[in-house]
């Protein structure tokens, strides 16, 4: 009999290889442990939104290009989405204990390096390797969570996940508002990095503490090929889009693609005789074959990529163009995020009751926010104010709650169960991928139609064209992602 809950399919957690014979329900050092995981997913997901303030200031203080803008949020999500499956893996055959404290060791140590960088170079590769640190402790916290608790209490801790990955979000932009205001300018980007190393210093001995120790463990096959293939065409495909807007598109640009392509293919095909000779692929082509999950991966992707690159629409918009503070720029935000976070709060009994209407209804939201978002701005430039998106972005973000949360039980509905730890991860990675390719496509189109004309506004005139077109793209994605969601089962089928 499966041991997996509603609740489980919803977080996409592992139900293969996760001993659930944990901790006595509600003892409280099951508590203690998942506690000090939480803080984990806090940071991972909260340097994913609050390094968007920060970006003009780094601009200014390393003398980067818009292409470094660009990959100092995509390198991020790159690697953190291509850390994931390996990790989870890597976490059911050697004990998810030793790959949280690793995880976390490397994204502290990563954190500092990013915020003493000197040269754009070091930045990217900081956070690069800030995104393999998350990707690597990621997976241990809901297999923490499962061996902690069942039952009514299992589903509580799940409640505080959901509920600390929207508060990082909602968060990230206020609070890098807040340290870059009292920080100063000049270096205060710097301790939005920083402030992970004073964190990770009272996390990494809280963990190595508390959390219980590794249980029985399932032997787990690596696909190396894979891992590298997956890599090589997901560079072969951002490198181009990120790099070819500021070199004018040569023809290396187009190879780039052409060879992305290519190796695309080569994965498929390695996958399958991976999986026909019996070993354990990346991607499981069986997996990939049921419809409503390859469609809800490309949903993820699609979705994510608009949903995620707002925020660095408008940071780019209000501290470049408007010259405002990263405290007004993480004001601004704030009724997206407060939105998100106050729908996805009952998108549980919502999707219980509307079944998939509620994606319909919520990417319809978003689509309509992010339109009225690129109006206000025509209407209102080349000045906008705050109070000019707080209707477009507070819909924007009510209807990406209702999206976020539910997404996976619909995405994993027809999975099967002891599928449903890899099928998961694999989401998991869709959603990072999609704000990866989102922030390189929106970066391309923001920063390719700037037109700077002679006068008084001239800045504020040319970023308010040109963050017109980036939301107009960023609701394109979303309203891709509304078309797949025909795909989605109607009502999410009942397991035992």
């Amino acid at each position: 009999m499966s041991t997996e809950s509603a609740s489980d399919r919803h977080h996409g957690r592992p139900s293969v290889g996760i001993p659930q014979a944990g901790l006595p329900e509600g003892n409280g050092h099951g508590w203690r442990a998942v506690a000090v995981v939480l803080v984990g997913a806090f940071m991972a997901l909260l340097d994913t939104t609050i390094v968007t303030v920060a970006l003009p200031t780094i601009r200014t203080g390393l003398h980067a290009s818009p292409a470094t803008l660009e990959w100092v949020v995509s390198a991020y999500a790159l690697a953190y989405a291509l850390a994931l499956v390996p990790a989870g893996r890597a976490g059911d055959r050697f004990g998810h204990k030793p790959l949280f404290l690793a995880g976390l060791t490397v994204f502290t140590l990563a954190s500092a390096a990013c915020g003493l960088s000197h040269t754009q170079g070091e930045i990217i590769v900081g956070r690069a390797i800030q995104g393999v640190g998350a990707g690597t402790f990621y997976p241990a916290i809901s297999a923490t969570i499962q061996r902690s608790f069942t039952g009514a209490q299992r589903s509580k801790a799940f409640g505080a996940l959901g509920a600390t990955i929207g508060g990082s979000i909602a968060l990230g932009p206020v609070l890098g508002g807040l340290i870059i205001s009292g920080a100063g300018a000049h270096d205060g980007w710097r301790w939005v990095f920083l402030v992970n190393v004073v964190i990770g210093a009272v996390a990494l001995p809280a963990a190595a503490w508390l959390l219980p120790p590794t249980g029985s463990r399932v032997p787990r096959r690596f696909d190396p090929v894979g891992v590298c293939l997956l890599s090589a065409g997901l560079l072969l495909l951002l490198i181009p889009l990120v790099e070819g807007q500021h070199d004018g598109w040569p023809a290396w640009c187009y190879e780039c693609f052409g060879g992305c392509a290519a190796v695309f293919a080569l994965l498929v095909r390695w996958e399958m005789r991976a999986e026909r000779r019996g070993n354990d692929p990346l991607l499981r082509p069986g997996l990939l074959a049921e419809s409503s999950f390859s469609a809800g991966a490309v949903f993820a992707v699609a979705f994510f990529a608009g949903f995620t690159s707002i925020l660095f629409t408008i940071a780019i918009l209000w501290q470049e163009g408007l010259a405002r503070s990263a405290l007004t720029t993480g004001l601004v935000v704030l009724p997206f995020s407060f939105g998100s976070l106050i729908s996805a709060a009952i998108s549980d009994k919502l999707s219980a009751r509307m079944g998939r209407l509620v994606l319909v209804t919520g990417c319809a939201m978003v689509v309509a926010g992010f339109a009225l978002a690129a109006l206000a701005v025509h209407l209102t430039a080349p000045h906008p104010g705050n109070w000019d998106l707080l209707g477009p972005l507070l819909l924007a973000g009510l209807g990406s709650g209702l999206v976020v949360a539910p997404n996976q039980d619909f995405v994993l509905a027809r999975v099967p169960a002891q599928e449903a730890g890899t099928a998961g991860a694999i989401v998991g990675s869709a959603q990072r991928l999609g704000s990866a390719i989102g922030i390189a496509v929106v970066g391309t189109v923001l920063f390719g139609s700037l037109r700077f004309h002679p006068g008084p506004s001239a800045a504020a005139a040319a970023y308010s064209h040109s963050s017109q077109l980036a939301l107009l793209v960023n609701a394109a994605f979303v309203l891709i992602a509304l078309l797949l969601v025909i795909a989605l089962p109607r009502q999410i089928p009942s397991r035992n």
